[in-house]
């Protein structure tokens, strides 16, 4: 079993608040669990069970392979540098969205970059509209999974009063290093026809998504969720803070509540996705209340973060400074997503007994 050592710098930070005294010298493993919305991941062959002809692949006159090719590698390019400076290991657990079939899912975690990762993938068939899906992918070594579920949302259109397609909901629950824990992967519907518009589409899916974990804590109130996607909200509105009844102070968290450390990214400004020059953070990581206590004798929050390094960047032109995107102007630009991925840490204090010899990774 891969055990990647949290580093000294994230010693030295513990310290300084506290949490350990500075005489003690303890090592942690830690664990990156990240979400990426990938941005119309298609492959090129026509479904016609689905609406797939109109995805930005297919829409190519020429080199879909070619695209497709290059938009597999630079998507595995992402996930595997995503935590990759602290642990020292692609994120154990990552969610994604924007994916057609679990085809492009097996290219992705076939492609040399993310082979030795040995992910598994769980994914299910959802309704969207646009042949759309979200899914899970897991190190095997690192994390099992015991059970997975697919959670209709059922949504009616305010202009035809019939049945709207989305996203489903995927529910996955498993061990990390032997430690249960549930993972929600969430795409919710879309601001399309206008913010206001559309607000009770998502106020649905949070009400799904807050029936989810209270399923989860009816059976156990002690569990450890992580609810994460594209939410296609902001932190600060309605569908999180008044549904999901989110938390961004940790302190304020209460028994069975829900922290969400990208409010206080959105307060000081950032985003993972932009649009006519104003920044949105859609894409968010929130955890509930057993993921904040100061016992590292089981896996806890210790970091969130948006991963936007320079290369996920666009360097110039109109969108300079906006995420880099995959599809522009009816073509392929070589970039990556039009949004950024999140990403949090968890560790675990590694116990006395297996600290007597140095152990990879520790400085």
């Amino acid at each position: 079993m891969i055990k990647a050592l949290i580093k000294i710098s994230i010693l030295i930070a513990l310290f300084i608040t506290g949490v350990l005294p500075a005489q003690e010298k303890k090592v942690y493993n830690i664990h990156t669990i990240a979400f990426y919305n990938l941005e119309n991941l298609f492959d090129t062959i026509n479904d016609p069970s689905k609406f797939d002809e109109s995805s930005p692949i297919m829409e190519l006159k020429t080199n879909k392979g070619d695209a497709y090719k290059k938009k597999i590698e630079n998507m595995a390019k992402v996930i595997a540098d995503i935590g990759s400076e602290v642990t020292n290991n692609a994120p154990a657990i990552i969610g994604v969205s924007e994916v057609e079939n679990k085809v492009v899912l097996e290219d992705l975690a076939n492609n040399p970059l993310l082979i030795d990762k040995d992910y598994g993938i769980v994914h299910y068939h959802s309704p969207d509209a646009r042949g759309i899906d979200v899914a899970l992918l897991y190190q095997k070594n690192i994390f099992t999974p015991v059970t997975t579920s697919s959670h209709e949302l059922k949504i009616l259109d305010t202009d035809t009063g019939k049945r709207k397609y989305t996203r489903d909901q995927l529910l996955v629950s498993g061990y990390l290093d032997g430690e249960l824990i549930h993972v929600m992967v969430n795409h919710w519907p879309s601001r399309s026809g206008g913010e206001a518009k559309s607000k009770n589409y998502r106020i649905a899916a949070a009400k799904l998504s807050k029936y989810l974990v209270d399923s989860l804590q009816v059976i156990d109130p002690y569990a450890k969720i992580f609810i994460m996607g594209d939410l296609n909200d902001n932190p600060n509105n309605t569908s999180i803070k008044r549904e999901l009844k989110t938390q961004r102070n940790k302190d304020k968290v209460g028994f069975k509540g829900i922290y969400n450390p990208y409010e206080n990214f959105f307060k000081d400004g950032l985003g993972t996705t932009a649009y006519r020059d104003s920044w949105s953070l859609f894409d968010q990581i929130m955890l509930t209340k057993p993921l904040l206590e100061n016992d590292y004798n089981s896996y806890q929050f210790y970091k969130a973060g948006i991963f936007n390094k320079d290369y996920l960047i666009t360097p110039q032109g109109t969108y300079k400074g906006y995420p880099f995107r995959s599809w522009s102007d009816g073509g392929f630009s070589g970039g990556f997503s039009d949004h950024f991925p999140v990403y949090v840490y968890v560790i675990k204090e590694v116990p006395s007994a297996f600290q007597a010899s140095p152990q990879k990774g520790e400085n």
